[in-house]
């Protein structure tokens, strides 16, 4: 009792208790399983009565449509003046009987397709919860789950929207068919009826059009390659999308192998075969502008999420920014065989060429290949090596970028390895050592290209180019990319986009093809809108970089200037080698010119599909410099002109004047080549004496001269010939001068005289003189000047002066050939050149020129001796002795170069 609370008598607290059980007997789980039991069993009673309801949805839709379809209404295609170019609904449908369609080809088409396909009623349970999951773990449709009657069903009756209500009315009419039709009846019409892409209906038209083959004559690779086909058309036939139709082939090869239908031999042996598309005959009622509206359909079904052939029956209405001006110049250059060069047999040089409006980014034009209608492949799309015309984007661009450089900057042209790379100049007249970046770009020099990477560094190139669209492999990481030396290449049409940013003031560009696209009832589905303006690059930067691109197109030694038309234009040429193991050929495998007009940017590249020994360019990037000429002369007749606005800011910095007056000549006495030129105006001036001899192929960088106009340079060797050339350098602005006239000296050869031997002494009998009047002997007076005939001193001439051209006692010396002198009143008297000295600048006189100074391995630097005539001093002096430039004392005169 002690226990009892106060104030509850016993019975009270049993009471209590006895409530308190009865609740908690309330949430027991007895009783939760009883009311589970019966939502599950109300659930079953609803899912059969909508089983039922499904099944006697998809009788009724049969009923209805028992002897007719529903019938698709073609979608229109216009050009940017809202004219009709092309209907997109056209179908080729062949039928084939259930007894031609090969075993083979329905089981690859239900091992790919729908494996339970002869077990289920036109419902897979296993496949929709699989789909379902991955749609919710999506958060959108992205699977469908249908089975071949599902899909059979959709393509019968109904439209494409991917929605709840239509995936049951899809699965309504399955099963409908299940209870009406055989598996093989079923299957039959599936294969007759599904879409193959490139307006192919039909297992058997597809056959026909793929591979020019009836359905029996199909071998392995062929039939797994028409099984991938259907899950995405437009995606994965062989002529769209090659690459991509052989791993889908792969797939399909694949499952077959794992349920038994073919073996691992026959599915590796299938799975290595590549495709070769086939030539059709024209079609007798002639497409538009048939790349560019392939193209814009592309687009719309990136743009809608809508298959092609839903886009193709939906009675839509595209709208599309293609010119008709401009398509048909550069439709009729492509068709014109004098444009391209001559291939050796039937197999034609390709092309491509797209043409954008960069203000806005709508593409005007484009060319897929020179006989698109009969191949199929848009190379637009198609990745290529693009050489040289990608300087810009991985070298240049990013250097101006960065602030710290400029089209007049100096970089360097030398000979060198950077590591293991070791790239080559392929100019005419190769390693001229300092070169303004603007004369780099328009000459394509490799090796300025690749030395200003290897300064501002790789990740800054890498960094530039994903900005301007071009996604580079994890594997471009190295100083190649600077001439185009990348993993897997990149489009013609990135390549547009990319330089656009340059001609848009460094604004990002959207390239697209649809303006909008209206359905049946005058709705618009879908409308461009352009994304928000991105600053891809300064203004400066894409100034600068104008600036340099058109100097590419100048008559005068620029190598685009077959791409000159009567407006502005900017460009860059590109050529890549062939590239064949053990071909010994200097003939190209990819030709390009990118360039663009204050208006339009073009990009266009040549070449081959494949590249073998028997097809191979013996030309150069002019031919794609002149086709974007021919086509863009006649592509913007009629479009107002205007020029390249310079931006308001944009600093300017010229190089020093380029030196004059410059003389060279040998001194006999000092042993020593002497040089003066004329000064230049500018503040902090340094100037650069470069030299060579003239049987070596580098100039070296020999004396830096402070203020001075004038060296000397005591570092030659008898008997050799130098060539001597002079830079101003600017110091404060990084900016050197272009070269001086050169100069050729020659350094006489030392000849020493052996002494001659005494005369025997004889024994004569003694001459007597006759005695004559004044008492003296007859022998000839001695004045000093003359010695006894046969004892002249060794080393003299009979004039006296020494044999090897010095006077004797400081007296004047009379030029030589090529050698000057020194006057009586002590002027210097230049000599005169040999023809290799004042030769204009840039002439080829078959010596290469340019390397960086440096010592030679293992070299003393000798002091500067009495460098400079006028006031100044010697900054440096990179020059080793004599032996260097002398190629008979054992290295050919070459210069170990250090970078400056």
């Amino acid at each position: 009792m002690a226990d009892q609370p106060r104030g509850r008598s016993a019975a009270d607290t049993k009471k209590s208790n006895t409530k308190k059980g009865r609740k908690k007997k309330r949430l027991t789980l007895r009783r939760l399983l009883t009311v589970l039991f019966f939502a599950a069993a109300a659930g079953i009673i609803c899912g059969i009565i909508g089983y039922l309801l499904i099944i006697l949805n998809g009788e009724r839709i049969l009923a209805e449509n028992q002897n007719k379809l529903v019938l698709p209404e073609t979608s229109v295609v216009y050009d940017a003046n809202g004219n009709e170019i092309a209907t997109l609904f056209h179908e080729n449908r062949e039928n084939a009987s259930f007894d031609e369609i090969p075993e083979l080809l329905k089981q690859a088409v239900i091992a790919t397709e729908d494996r339970r396909f002869e077990e289920h009623s036109g419902i897979d349970v296993w496949a929709i919860g699989r789909a379902l999951v991955k749609d919710i773990l999506a958060r959108e449709m992205v699977e469908g789950g249908s089975t071949i009657t599902q899909q059979l069903a959709k393509n019968l009756f109904l439209s494409s929207d991917k929605t709840i209500l239509r995936k049951a009315t899809e699965a309504s009419i399955a099963v409908a068919l299940e209870n009406q039709l055989t598996k093989d009846e079923i299957l039959e019409m599936y294969l007759n009826r599904i879409f193959f892409g490139k307006r192919q209906y039909g297992v058997k038209a597809a056959a026909e059009y793929y591979f020019g083959k009836e359905l029996d004559e199909l071998e392995l690779w062929e039939i797994a390659t028409l099984a991938g086909i259907p899950k995405a058309p437009s995606r994965y036939n062989p002529i769209s999308n090659p690459e991509l139709s052989k791993e889908r082939r792969a797939v399909v090869l694949q499952l077959m192998y794992e349920q038994g239908i073919i073996t691992e031999q026959e599915m590796n042996e299938a799975k290595a075969v590549d495709y070769t598309p086939i030539e059709h005959k024209e079609e007798e009622r002639e497409e538009k502008y048939s790349v560019f509206v392939d193209y814009a359909i592309e687009e719309a079904m990136r743009v809608t999420g809508m298959t092609e052939e839903e886009l193709s029956i939906g009675g839509y209405h595209i709208y599309t920014t293609v010119n008709p001006q401009a398509q048909q110049a550069v439709e009729k250059a492509f068709a014109d065989d004098d444009n391209f060069e001559k291939s050796p047999d039937d197999l034609k040089v390709q092309g491509a060429m797209v043409i954008m409006d960069h203000r806005n980014g709508e593409i005007q034009g484009m060319a897929g290949a020179r006989d698109y209608a009969k191949k199929g492949l848009n190379r637009v799309t198609v990745p290529r090596q693009p050489g040289s015309a990608f300087k810009p984007i991985t070298s240049y661009g990013p250097a101006l970028e960065t602030g710290d450089w400029l089209p007049t900057s100096t970089l360097r042209d030398d000979k060198q390895c950077f590591g293991n790379y070791c790239p080559t100049d392929s100019n005419r007249v190769k390693y001229i050592g300092p070169v303004s970046m603007k004369q780099a770009l328009k000459e394509s020099r490799n090796l300025p290209a690749v030395w200003l990477l290897n300064e501002i560094g790789v990740e800054k190139g890498v960094e530039f180019a994903n900005r301007l669209g071009f996604n580079l492999d994890e594997s471009d990481r190295n100083l190649s990319i600077a001439l185009g030396g990348l993993t897997y290449g990149v489009t013609p049409l990135q390549m547009a986009v990319g330089y656009s940013a340059f001609a848009n003031e460094g604004m990002e560009v959207d390239a697209h093809a649809i303006r909008k696209i209206v359905n049946g009832n005058n709705s618009t589905i879908y409308e461009y809108k352009a994304p928000e303006p991105k600053r891809l690059m300064s203004k400066e930067t894409a100034w600068y970089m104008t600036e340099m691109l058109q100097a590419v197109v100048q008559e005068e030694g620029g190598t685009g200037r077959r791409a000159r038309i009567d407006r502005p234009v900017a460009g860059k040429t590109g050529t890549t080698q062939h590239g064949i193991p053990g071909f010994e050929s200097s003939a190209n495998r990819d030709i390009w010119f990118v360039g663009y007009t204050p208006e339009w940017t073009a990009a266009v590249w040549m070449g081959y599909d494949k590249t073998d020994r028997e097809h191979v360019l013996k030309e150069g990037s002019g031919t794609a410099a002149a086709m974007f000429s021919t086509v863009m002369s006649e592509a913007l007749r009629g479009v107002p002109s205007s020029g390249f606005g310079k931006p308001e800011g944009v600093k300017e910095a010229a190089p020093p004047s380029r030196p004059g007056g410059l003389t060279a000549y040998y001194d006999a006495e000092s042993k020593s080549v002497k040089l003066s030129w004329n000064g230049v105006d500018g503040d902090n001036i340094v100037y650069r004496v470069y030299r060579k001899a003239v049987s070596n192929s580098e100039f070296v960088r020999l004396l830096d001269m402070v203020g001075a106009t004038g060296a000397e340079d005591t570092n030659v060797a008898p008997g050799m010939a130098y060539q001597y050339y002079i830079t101003a350098y600017d110091a404060q602005s990084n900016l050197e001068s272009s070269p001086s006239d050169r100069l050729t000296v020659e350094v006489d050869e030392e000849i020493i005289v052996p002494e001659e031997p005494e005369p025997p002494i004889t024994e004569e009998p003694p001459v007597e003189l006759p005695d004559t009047d004044d008492g003296n002997a007859d022998v000839p007076p001695d004045d000093g000047n003359t010695n006894t005939p046969g004892a002249s001193a060794p080393g003299q001439g009979e004039d006296g002066s020494s044999q090897d051209g010095t006077p004797p006692d400081g007296g004047a010396q009379t030029p030589g050939e090529n050698g000057g002198g020194q006057q009586p009143d002590g002027s210097v008297t230049p000599p005169p050149t040999d023809g290799g000295g004042n030769e204009p600048p840039g002439t080829d006189d078959g010596n290469a020129q340019g390397t960086d100074g440096g010592n030679a391995p293992g070299t003393e630097m000798p002091p500067a001796d009495e460098a400079g005539f006028g006031t100044g001093s010697v900054q440096s002096l990179n020059l080793p002795g004599p032996a260097a430039d002398a190629p008979e004392r054992g290295n050919g005169g070459r210069q170990s170069r250090e970078r400056q």
